[in-house]
This record gives structure tokens, sequence and C-alpha cells, in this order.
């Protein structure tokens, strides 16, 4: 980076690492870049518009340069910044959970919709991460009262975090365990889920970012991605309060595999899939008779 000629003002920190970022096969170079230098700079992305002939410090540059070798390296910048948007707010994130993404929200406005009207409904979270879907449910639920569920102690432990930060976590009871057993015996308005989905073959497949640094744990459905679909069906229906709804969110393809695990689960009928932003099968829906 010092090769090239002074003065590094912010414009010229990120003319040249968007370039390097796309002769490195990063998509977005410029944004990545722009995310990376306004976290060392302590500043939003659009205030580097209006500084763009400052000249960060010599020890602000060295940080960006560190920054810029791992992300080449292909860290996601989620885990180098240590936070990720979702849903308009800011979650912190570390390789212990999986990075919140956009079509996850396909799957929180289903249940924020379906939540109208219940009062004081009860909302279960399995495989909670990050917390980002419990968290925004309780946000713009006040009423609800939330279980968020998750197998890593590590995950459990951010999602807490995230929770204060939003302030939260009065209305979340965060448990440690494997899917339903942490809330054995007690039932719930709506049931949400984003469960690992990966097939053991697709995981080789994955770009590097994700392949090499976010949880295996979050990824991995087994041999055909089902494995958690087949266990959720299976004891679904007995935590569902009468007239209660299960969203999955799923992989690409796997939404008639999905639907007839669900319909073969006695007392659910199974309504509809609803597509991502892209036109893409996201979120299937049941309902407890």
């Amino acid at each position: 980076m010092d090769a090239v000629a002074a003065p590094w003002t912010i414009k010229a920190l990120i003319t040249w690492t968007t370039k390097y970022f796309a002769e490195k096969g990063i998509e977005s170079p410029r944004l990545e870049a722009e995310l990376l230098l306004a976290h060392v700079l302590k500043c939003k992305r659009i205030d580097l518009i209006v500084r763009y002939d400052e000249e960060p410090a010599e020890a602000e540059r060295t940080q960006y340069r560190e920054l810029v070798k791992r992300r080449a390296e292909h860290w996601p910048t989620a885990y180098l910044i240590g936070e990720r948007e979702f849903f308009l707010l800011t979650f912190e994130v570390s390789p212990a959970v999986l990075i919140p993404r956009p079509d996850t929200e396909t799957l929180l406005l289903a249940a924020l919709e379906e939540l109208k009207g219940r009062p004081s409904p009860r909302v279960l979270d399995l495989g909670t991460g990050s917390g980002c879907l419990a968290i925004c449910i309780a946000d713009k639920n006040p009423a609800a009262t939330v279980m968020a569920v998750d197998l890593s102690p590590e995950a459990l432990s951010i999602a807490a975090a995230n929770a204060i930060k939003h302030d939260v976590s009065s209305r979340i009871d965060f448990r440690l365990g494997d899917l339903f057993a942490p809330v054995a015996g007690e039932t719930f308005d709506v049931i949400v889920s984003n469960p690992p989905y990966v097939t053991a073959s697709e995981i080789a497949m994955l770009a590097e970012e994700v392949r090499e640094h976010e949880p295996r744990l979050a990824l991995d459905g087994g041999p055909d991605g089902l494995a958690f679909y087949r266990r959720i069906s299976a004891e679904i229906a007995k935590f569902l309060n009468p007239g209660g709804t299960l969203f999955v969110e799923i992989g690409m393809g796997q939404d008639a595999a999905v639907r007839k695990l669900l319909e073969e689960a006695a007392g659910l009928k199974v309504g509809r899939t609803l597509r991502d932003a892209n036109n893409i099968a996201r979120v299937v829906e049941a309902k407890r008779e």
C-alpha cells in the first residue's frame, strides 16, 4: 500500500483498496473498502465522503492495512469489524455465530405479521445464533415474550450481549441446549428457525469466506441438508399452541422436501412458501391444527 504515492488521503485509500480487492475477487470491493476504513476511523460510511481529503494518522493506516490484508485472505468483513446490520439494527458478530443475511428478513417479516393482534404472544427462536431474529421480534413487538435456544455457549453469550445493546434482554430468555430440549413442556404461539441446511457436499463448494470462517455448526445440515427439518417436524406439534405457527428458513431447492416432512407431521397443516427478494423459495409456514 505504501508503494502508492503520498499523501494517503481517505479518498486515495479507498481508491487503492477498491482496485486491490477487485483483483483479489472480493465482491462489492468499494463497499468493503469503505466499511473497513469507517470502522478504523470510528465514523459512518457516509462521513467518509465529506472527509475525502483528510489524511488518517499513521496508526490508523497501519490498522487499516492489517484489515485489508485479512480481507484479501477472505476473512469476512463482518468478523473483522465485529458487527453486521440486520433489519436496521446492528448486531455484534464473531466466528462463533453465523453472519445475519438479508434473506433471513423474509422469515422475520413473516413472523412479525403473524404476531400482529396476538395479545402477549410467546415466541421461540430455535438456533438463535447472534440473536438477530429473537431481538428484532422483541424490538418490534413489545408485547412478545421470547425464548431463544442455541447449542453453542459462545453464540448465546453474543446473543445476550446484543439483547442488552438493544434494550430487550428483559423479554428474551436465552437457553443453552439442543433444539427443543431446553423448552420441554412449554408451548408457543410462533416458532421461528433458520437451521443448518447446507449439504455435506455443498460445504466444500461454499465461498471461502463462509467455508473457512463461519461456524460449521450453523451450516451443516447433514448429508442431504434436511437433518434438522426432520428433527423439527418430528416434535414441533407438541410445542405449538393450537393455531400456533412455525416458520422455517430453507435453502435453495429444498421447498418440496421440507414441505413433505412437515406434511407428514401429525397435527400440522403446511401453508405458504414465501420467496425472498431474489424470488427464491426461502421460508415454509406450517400451523398447528
